[in-house]
């Protein structure tokens, strides 16, 4: 979508407002499962396996109705130049409905989990704990900002697409620990369930597409929306033709991926894969490594696995010598 409005806006044309609201409806879907994938991979990396199991099986219902709507359950397909390709009939509406109906219920479980689960919280809570300040200098977006107490969502700051009718509440907290980034994730999910309903309740009636112009006139624009993960962003410069001069992407890893280091000093090694988790890396948008080594100085090289086992065996001896 990121891209369409970026050259919808070089291209002075606007989709029509069916368009514009179904570009809203699977938006707000796709954060929806992307989400529940991210509750299901955190709570992998910390050991609870079941609640794993249990929030991909309910993501299963959304990415049922995003294929009932396009056809795809991941690469939608949805937007093209001037508008959608997919409309949403009555059959369709009612699908989506019933996954909401599925969702809503057993999301009020996963909030209770992550709000007040004793073993849960034992991982999360004054873990990798960000200021408002600290996440302001170090440029935080999405999920890990508003987590911080950072009103920060483009959704209501620059409202794209039809999000200028449908003005989500932005969620926020002051606490900035993981346990604050769990906590906003998933009350995120209600405010896209009550956003979903409300687009489909009152969906305009009209065309899917406006007419493109063949040849974009020159110029460059910046188009930015809020993603899942945070603010993603396209820099588009058309010198005039069918293709792009330039088009240059931002995800939101790139903003958030360097909080890791700064929130792990004083955390424990077992705490690391939840610090990653915690700001839902994208790593195929962001894959470069540089390892360091001191002339010298002996290291240990943890395999990703290595290192979840590692966290998951420490915090269980943790609660036995607690208990004990």
């Amino acid at each position: 979508m990121t891209y369409a409005l970026a050259v919808e806006a070089l291209a002075g044309v606007e989709a029509p407002p069916r368009a514009q609201a179904i570009r809203t409806l699977v938006a707000e879907m796709e954060r929806v499962h992307s989400h529940l994938l991210w509750l299901g991979v955190t709570a992998h990396e910390a050991g609870f396996d079941t609640l794993f199991m249990y929030s991909w099986r309910d993501r299963e219902a959304i990415l049922d109705a995003l294929e009932a709507l396009c056809g795809n359950r991941v690469n939608y397909s949805v937007n093209v130049l001037g508008g959608v390709k997919f409309d949403v009939t009555d059959e369709i509406a009612a699908s989506i409905h019933q996954a909401i109906d599925i969702l809503h219920p057993r999301t009020v479980h996963y909030l209770n989990v992550v709000t007040h689960d004793a073993a849960f919280l034992q991982r999360t809570r004054g873990v990798g704990i960000s200021t408002p300040q600290q996440a302001e200098l170090l440029g935080l977006i999405g999920p890990p900002a508003r987590a911080a107490g950072l009103r920060r969502d483009v959704r209501a700051d620059a409202p794209y697409a039809a999000y200028a009718a449908y003005v989500p509440q932005v969620i926020t907290t002051t606490a900035g620990d993981l346990a604050a980034r769990c906590e906003v994730r998933v009350r995120e999910l209600f405010e896209s369930y009550r956003l979903i309903r409300e687009v489909l309740n009152t969906l305009p009636q009209g065309e899917l597409t406006t007419r493109m112009k063949r040849n974009v006139p020159p110029g460059e624009v910046i188009q930015r929306v809020e993603a899942p993960r945070g603010e993603a962003l396209y820099f588009v410069r058309s010198k005039g033709g069918e293709t792009p001069d330039r088009v240059k992407i931002r995800t939101p890893t790139l903003c958030n991926i360097a909080s890791v280091a700064v929130m792990a000093v004083g955390a424990q090694l077992a705490d690391v894969p939840l610090l990653l988790a915690g700001v839902d890396p994208c790593f195929s948008c962001n894959d470069r490594t540089v390892r360091v080594r001191q002339a010298g100085a002996g290291d240990q090289l943890l395999r990703w696995g290595q290192l979840r086992q590692y966290g998951i065996d420490f915090y269980a001896q943790k609660r036995t010598a607690t208990h004990a």
